[in-house]
């Protein structure tokens, strides 16, 4: 992993979030792209044609303006982590976010996407919570949330939710490389329902053979209710980081409305990796 793209808001969930991008960008000796991305006011009664092109110049004016304040605080930011060193890049774009997202990292080569994220309470989800949720769902780099919530700590215990489905050993492999970047351990955690397939121990097996020479342990736990089970395990456990991978159309889908990414999105302390299929 080489390059970083960090879009943010300038609010608290945002600076929470940069510290974790820039320690993600010194383990990876890699390059930061800081993403602001803004589009014109909603008003009760659009501009006359004339007037549109007036507005427009205001406000990018006005956005131009912002950026550059907020600039000087990221770098404070970077100075008090003493990772002045790592190298960013300063982007201003105007438009629909989550275009923007994916054009940025078209263009520039994106590894892996951080951003901050807000809790949601019940059906309500915030701005912040809404955008996250979007980039997972719209995006296919891996997506790193950092709820305002959590304070940076050194990532020594990291979950991988699982079905021991082959196609989740790609994620998984990818956690590992992670895992060894921190020097951390990782809890592979598998949630028993009632579509278990016949053959899960014996894939639960193979995956233990598998993995034996990696800093793995195996959790095979029962709850109706996967959401708070997992959000019971890693509060139990101390983790540090939660990893998911998204899935379509399976038993996850089947059991929300929305997929449990998305949910863990909302509702998660931990920072949240989201790695997708394929």
């Amino acid at each position: 992993m080489k390059r970083i793209l960090f879009p943010t808001d300038f609010s608290e969930a945002a600076k929470t979030a940069y510290i974790y991008a820039l320690k993600f960008a010194d383990s990876y000796d890699a390059e930061i792209f800081i993403l602001h991305s803004y589009d014109l006011p909603i008003v009760d009664t659009p501009p006359l044609p004339e007037t549109a092109a007036e507005v427009f110049d205001i406000v990018e004016a006005n956005q131009f303006e912002s950026f550059r304040e907020e600039i000087p605080l990221m770098e404070q930011i970077a100075a008090e982590q003493s990772l002045s060193h790592i190298k960013t890049s300063k982007l201003l774009q105007y438009g629909d976010l989550i275009y923007n997202i994916n054009k940025v990292c078209d263009d520039e080569n994106i590894d892996m996407i951080i951003m901050g994220t807000k809790g949601a309470t019940g059906l309500k989800e915030t701005f912040l919570g809404s955008n996250a949720a979007s980039v997972i769902a719209h995006t296919e780099r891996p997506v790193l949330c950092i709820p305002a919530e959590a304070e940076y700590q050194p990532i020594q215990n990291v979950v991988f939710t699982t079905q021991y489905m082959d196609r989740d050993n790609d994620a998984l492999a990818q956690t590992i490389q992670l895992a060894k970047k921190f020097n951390a351990r990782i809890q592979c955690l598998y949630i028993k329902n009632d579509d278990d397939p016949i053959d899960i121990e014996e894939r639960i097996n193979e995956w233990k053979i598998y993995y034996r020479d990696e800093q793995i342990d195996f959790f095979n736990i029962d709850g109706q209710h996967i959401e708070q089970t997992i959000l019971d395990f890693i509060e139990n456990q101390a983790v540090h980081l939660l990893v998911m991978r998204t899935h379509k159309r399976n038993f996850f889908e089947r059991l929300f409305h929305r997929s449990l990414t998305k949910k863990m999105a909302y509702h998660s302390k931990i920072p949240l990796l989201i790695f997708h299929e394929g």
